[in-house]
């Protein structure tokens, strides 16, 4: 990844958290922020994951700390975050990327999988945020936050339930850069549109074609994109920056649709 745009060393020896930090978006904040100088902690449920790609970063000469942790379980978000303090003493920036989601009509998710997805992609965003800012941010006044959501700014037909969850992070994100701002955190979100990752590869062809038709940039995003936004907003670069949902989209927030209406009335 080319990293032009950033001053050498622009996060030296900050230590940044990123959740779901194995794969996709994760994965590419993970190699950029380390390319500046930073200290990484990544995290995900499956260890084998989180191990091969703390495993990729650190033959590139990266210092890394690694561990499995659910972010919807408080107990088990709580020992990451004591786990990441014992190894770097500090956490400068909190990226929440992890989530999950499964493209559906309304009428067909289960309220089991409602709850599935409200609770990683929400709630699981809230126990990471919470932990990290008690127990590091708010003590050392001062720190960065950067939620990962989605295109969600017209509602999100075909998964209501990601929708419902993103735009409560989206929420908390405006509201936490008001109330902490006075311990120095800065709290931005972003909002990506159709990303081509390792999750959206699983998604049917049809509605990832669908999905680059109704960007006008007329193609998918990649995840080293998204990283480059986030990296921005992790940076001092972004210092006057707190409350805002930045969209990486192609422009498709402001025209295109995946959702066709029937006429079936």
């Amino acid at each position: 990844m080319s990293h032009s745009v950033f001053k050498e060393g622009l996060l030296h020896d900050q230590v940044v958290v990123i959740t779901g930090g194995g794969t996709g978006i994760g994965f590419a904040v993970a190699e950029s922020v380390v390319a500046l100088g930073a200290k990484v902690a990544i995290c995900g449920r499956r260890s084998e994951v989180v191990d091969a790609a703390a495993t990729r970063l650190r033959a590139n000469g990266a210092t890394v700390h690694a561990g499995t942790c659910d972010i919807r379980v408080p107990d088990s978000v709580s020992a990451f975050v004591d786990s990441v303090l014992a190894a770097f003493g500090r956490i400068d920036v909190l990226v929440n990327n992890a989530g999950g989601q499964f493209p559906s009509p309304a009428e067909h998710i289960t309220p089991k999988g409602f709850d599935a997805v409200v609770r990683n992609n929400l709630i699981g965003t809230w126990n990471m945020t919470h932990a990290v800012a008690t127990k590091a941010l708010i003590p050392q006044k001062g720190g960065r936050i950067v939620n990962v959501i989605a295109q969600i700014i017209r509602g999100f037909p075909g998964m209501v339930h990601t929708g419902a969850a993103r735009a409560g992070v989206d929420n908390i994100t405006k509201t936490l850069s008001v109330e902490w701002a006075h311990h120095g955190i800065r709290v931005n979100a972003v909002a990506p549109g159709m990303i081509r990752t390792s999750g959206t590869d699983q998604y049917p062809v049809e509605l990832l074609e669908s999905g680059r038709k109704s960007t006008p940039l007329k193609r998918l995003g990649t995840a080293e994109e998204v990283a480059h936004l986030i990296t921005y907003l992790a940076s001092p670069a972004a210092d006057f920056i707190t409350g805002q949902t930045m969209y990486i989209d192609g422009g498709q927030s402001l025209w295109g649709d995946l959702w066709t209406i029937g006429d079936d009335r």
